[in-house]
């Protein structure tokens, strides 16, 4: 058995398959969904989506939006999206830490909000990372 998902970004669809089991950022935390869920509407937000297939997980980074649950279908609707096939940890563990210093460096609640998400992001990539390499 198992669950149809869907990821639709505004420019594309970036996922259509099926999968066993999917883990989700929503705004409350970690969110599993596994064959047979109650149906479910939920908030999600910037970090990893974790999909196993065949026993093997693939993430995909959300930028945030909203997932739907009804009879093992899962549409997500997401302001943006990235399919991540390789991620250096190292390269990852560098973008947060140049992230963090234009947080710190931001002048204005605009800069400091901008600066946030771009340092939330790369924490997504970094947790894809450690997805993917172990």
């Amino acid at each position: 058995m198992t669950l149809q998902i869907r990821v639709i970004a505004p420019d594309k669809i970036v996922w259509d398959a099926k999968a066993e089991e999917i883990i989700l950022p929503s705004s409350t935390g970690q969110l599993g969904i596994l064959n047979g869920h109650i149906p479910l509407l939920t908030a999600l937000d910037i970090g990893v989506m974790r999909v196993r297939i065949n026993k093997e997980w693939k993430p995909i980074i959300l930028l945030g939006g909203f997932a739907e649950v009804n009879n093992n279908i899962v549409t997500i609707l997401v302001n943006g999206a990235e399919e991540i096939l390789e991620i250096d940890i190292e390269t990852a563990k560098s973008e947060i830490e140049t992230a963090t210093n234009a947080v710190e460096e931001a002048n204005s609640n605009k800069e400091k909000i901008e600066a946030t998400q771009v340092l939330r992001k790369a924490k997504a990539r970094l947790q894809a990372a450690i997805v993917i390499n172990n």
